[in-house]
């Protein structure tokens, strides 16, 4: 069974913050390859998502995170993120807005501090709010064939498809239940994450695979993240990062003409007055073993710019991490671990 309680191809188990996932269904490899030459599909259910409606719910929401809700039409979609007091990373989130209601996707280590933020600042008496975890499951379909395949199991017009923004999505009806298509960008490769209703979860995945995706596993998908460049919470940002350290500006994920949100005037000072004095930045290395998380990255003088967080062997590109690194070091510098290893210092994301 994956994580959303569907029945797949038997695969290696494994489990994020108490959330089963599936590691890889065949190897890694023959799955990235399916990736990259035709399409796959992969159980993103493992994602808490939280459901918020009520007249107040985008106005409530908008006073949490770093973009500007209210500016979201039905059908439309937003990288964000919720801050502590100082302008810490508790979540980042995605937001999809409906006629009335709000569905909200968190990464699975900070779904426990979003829903903290959540019971501190939204009273239920003006907007209410529901974990869906259990109740909506959610698959993601990519690659070069994932439009064609999205648009057989979905019913959506490709052209439909094609002319969604990302994070944009479409509903429509699978078995006779409500099946949202969002545009994704998570890994830089053309894709659509389906929110789909549990009761029919099972035959989507199903129908998917009937219709040429490829499963894949969280092992490929990491590679496929980490090349793009796309941070995930607790692995290469958490709650000691400020959200410009993590790109968040190129990831369209900041409005800094919206109202007051918590953790404003941190997020506003650096960009109004002056910088971060670190980034997440790629980093290249040679050889089959990966640096551990938080390894220390030194520069030619031996002093400490930075660390390692998520890292991966890909097929196509060899050692490829993510690392927080000082401002000051500029793409193509060499650094090394306290064990010896070589990295090189790269912008992201890698080439896709």
């Amino acid at each position: 069974m994956t994580s959303a309680g569907v029945r797949a191809p038997e695969g290696e188990p494994g489990e994020i913050a108490g959330r089963n996932v599936v590691l890889r269904y065949s190897n890694s490899s023959a799955e990235y390859a399916a990736l990259r030459s035709a399409a796959v599909v992969t159980d993103r259910s493992h994602r808490a998502r939280t459901h918020l409606e009520g007249a107040k719910a985008a106005e409530l929401l908008t006073g949490i995170v770093t973009n500007d809700v209210l500016s979201l039409e039905p059908g439309h979609g937003q990288y964000a993120a919720a801050l502590t007091a100082k302008g810490k990373i508790v979540a980042d989130v995605r937001v999809f807005a409906e006629e009335g209601s709000l569905l909200i996707d968190v990464p699975p280590r900070a779904a426990a501090g979003w829903w903290e933020i959540l019971r501190k600042y939204v009273n239920p008496r003006m907007a209410r709010y529901h974990d869906h975890t259990s109740a909506v499951r959610t698959f993601g379909v990519f690659g070069t064939e994932a439009r064609r395949i999205v648009a057989a199991v979905s019913g959506v017009d490709r052209q439909d498809l094609e002319a969604l923004a990302p994070l944009h999505f479409v509903a429509t009806r699978f078995d006779e239940e409500r099946l949202r298509v969002v545009r994704s960008p998570a890994i830089g490769l053309e894709g659509y994450e389906l929110f789909i209703e549990a009761a029919v979860a099972a035959a989507l995945w199903g129908r998917l695979l009937a219709e040429g995706a490829t499963p894949m596993g969280l092992e490929a998908w990491e590679i496929a993240r980490i090349e793009a460049g796309m941070p995930e919470w607790g692995l290469d940002i958490d709650d000691s990062t400020i959200p410009q350290e993590a790109n968040f500006d190129e990831l369209h994920a900041i409005s800094y003409t919206k109202g007051c949100y918590t953790g404003q005037e941190t997020v506003a000072r650096v960009h109004f007055r002056g910088h971060v004095n670190r980034h997440l930045r790629g980093l290249r290395f040679a050889g089959a073993e990966t640096p551990p998380a938080r390894t220390q990255l030194i520069d030619p003088a031996g002093k400490v710019v930075g660390d390692a967080r998520s890292s991966a062997i890909s097929p196509r590109l060899g050692g490829v991490a993510i690392g927080m690194v000082r401002r000051e070091i500029e793409a193509g510098t060499k650094l090394s671990t306290g064990d010896g290893l070589e990295l090189e210092v790269a912008m992201l994301p890698f080439a896709l």
